[in-house]
């Protein structure tokens, strides 16, 4: 691992301990639970992408969290600026991680692969 990696796997770990907590500050009750499970950092560190857990959300659910975490995001970007006395915060875009979903579909299919062979 160089040295640039390891710059970006420092930032990442740092907004997701930083994340959950400017959520936790804000006003709207609903956005302290949600649970931040991944952030990956673009190359240059300009651009963030916050993983949330999906479970226990329906559609609409998740609809109404992203739009009221887009509204939210000039001040986590800047609750990070703060805590930390970066220069410049990545610019952050949240997202319902939907990796579990694809890996249930895939045991699924290998199941029914499984089957249909015997």
């Amino acid at each position: 691992m160089n040295e640039a990696q390891i710059k970006l796997k420092r930032m990442e770990s740092i907004l997701l301990e930083l994340i959950p907590e400017a959520l936790g500050q804000l006003n709207d009750k609903r956005l302290h639970d949600l649970e931040v499970l991944e952030v990956k950092c673009s190359r240059g560190r300009s651009d963030a992408k916050v993983y949330i857990n999906p479970n226990e959300y329906s559609e609409s659910q998740k609809t109404t969290y992203l739009n009221q975490l887009n509204k939210a995001r000039p001040i986590v970007e800047d609750f990070c600026l703060k805590d930390q006395g970066w220069y410049r915060c990545p610019k952050l875009t949240f997202e319902f991680d939907t990796q579990f979903e694809k890996f249930q579909n895939l045991e699924e299919l290998f199941k029914k692969i499984a089957k249909e062979e015997q």
